[in-house]
């Protein structure tokens, strides 16, 4: 089989699929499992897949700026964030995270909501300055451009200091075995460090972002509450993910 005839055949099982074992392609093809990686690396390259261990993902589209990820999926987006607002109770304090699907949930919380808001993210914070009931707390830190968020020593030191019902996040990728992830360590931290100082964290991930990873792990399933997504409930990463015991709360 030709290079672009392995190319093709690999990109066909990340869709079809959802994964690539290195190991059963090789079998399948009578070539060496090296010859599969080299071909794993140079899609990788290409920002085609996710490199795990034994094989590939597919690659989440919500690694792509800030700017340009308001362009994907916003139908979903507000679909997830509509669910999420409806989790913060009167009176409750929230810790939300940065991201567009976030700023989502800050545009979906009803404007005379008494609540407290604590998050890293200056554009969140700016979203919720006409919402004349929610305390807000800014943490700082150094300004991670790609998703508009404070990381970093100094941020996570903040977020250490602080403590919430409810923790809402973001992530880039949602896979029932890679767990959760991001496309920047510091960022993994920061995130980890949020979720730590509430009682329940939900995740926010609209649809384009089950099944994907990304490099870096922010939490494994079982450190989380739940799952926020419009996914159909009925596909099959999402009913993997139910018999993991992850509560799904659909957004449809």
């Amino acid at each position: 089989m030709l290079a672009a005839e392995r190319r093709d055949h690999l990109l066909g099982l990340l869709a079809n699929e959802g994964k690539i074992v290195a190991k059963d392609v090789a079998a399948s093809l009578g070539i060496s499992e090296d010859s599969v990686r080299r071909d794993l690396r140079d899609l990788a390259s290409e920002g085609l897949c996710q490199r795990v261990y034994g094989g590939a993902l597919p690659v989440s589209p919500a690694v792509v700026d800030y700017a340009a990820r308001h362009a994907v999926t916003p139908d979903g987006k507000q679909k997830v964030a509509s669910v999420a607002a409806g989790l913060v109770p009167p009176g409750g304090t929230l810790i939300l995270d940065g991201g567009t699907t976030a700023l989502a949930v800050a545009r979906a919380l009803p404007r005379d909501l008494d609540c407290t808001v604590i998050t890293h993210s200056p554009t969140i914070a700016a979203a919720l300055l006409d919402h004349p009931q929610a305390e807000l707390f800014l943490l700082g830190g150094r300004i991670f451009k790609h998703s508009a968020v404070a990381c970093g020593a100094a941020a996570v030191e903040a977020a250490q200091n602080v403590s919430a019902d409810l923790c809402l996040l973001g992530v880039t990728g949602a896979h029932p075995e890679e767990g959760l992830t991001t496309g920047d360590a510091e960022e993994a931290a920061m995130k980890r460090a949020l979720a730590a100082r509430a009682a329940d964290t939900y995740i926010l991930a609209s649809s384009e972002k089950i099944g994907t990873a990304s490099r870096f792990r922010v939490l494994p399933w079982a450190k989380v509450s739940g799952l926020i997504t419009d996914a159909d409930p009925h596909e099959a990463v999402v009913e993997q993910l139910k018999t993991l015991g992850v509560k799904i709360l659909a957004a449809d």
